[in-house]
């Protein structure tokens, strides 16, 4: 009996190394696949409030009403100041940056129309984004359409 002990002892070790190894890699594949935001504004009252907090699913565009995350571009200029990080950018960091939550109201080819009143199609690598309260989002009836690989992801689940 005492001399399967190494055996087992052996075999034991090799079962939690691969256990470790599968978890690790779990994680590692988790946090490229997943990102949990936290909504901050009031441009998407009465379906986000401040403080909420959403797990978004990186390399995801849901088709016209869907919801996403996208990177928030310099107001004053409506330019970005970094490379992208959305879905040109599966692998890149997030934590640096600031994120809006908005609707998508159309996709490329469709015709929608923002503050000026005259409709514009949405190009190809673009998105019509709008936010639920209307009154305080900057979104696309200022901005025009976003680029898609500006876009972190769709909102998957609500925490």
């Amino acid at each position: 009996m005492l001399k399967d002990l190494p055996a087992v002892a052996t075999t034991v070790a090799l079962v939690a190394a691969v256990t470790v190894c599968a978890a690790v890699v779990l994680v590692v594949v988790l946090r490229r696949t997943f990102v949990v935001v936290t909504v901050t504004g009031l441009s998407m009252l009465p379906t986000y409030r401040p403080g909420d907090r959403v797990i978004v699913r990186r390399g995801r565009v849901p088709a016209s009403g869907g919801e996403v995350v996208v990177e928030m571009p310099r107001i004053e200029d409506r330019t970005w100041r970094s490379a992208a990080a959305g879905l040109g950018a599966p692998g890149a960091d997030v934590t640096r940056r600031s994120w809006l939550i908005k609707r998508v109201a159309g996709v490329p080819g469709d015709v929608c129309s923002p503050l000026s009143g005259e409709s514009v199609e949405v190009p190809p690598g673009h998105l019509f984004l709008l936010g639920d309260n209307a009154d305080l989002s900057f979104d696309s009836r200022q901005m025009g359409p976003f680029r898609s690989d500006r876009v972190l992801g769709s909102v998957w689940f609500r925490l």
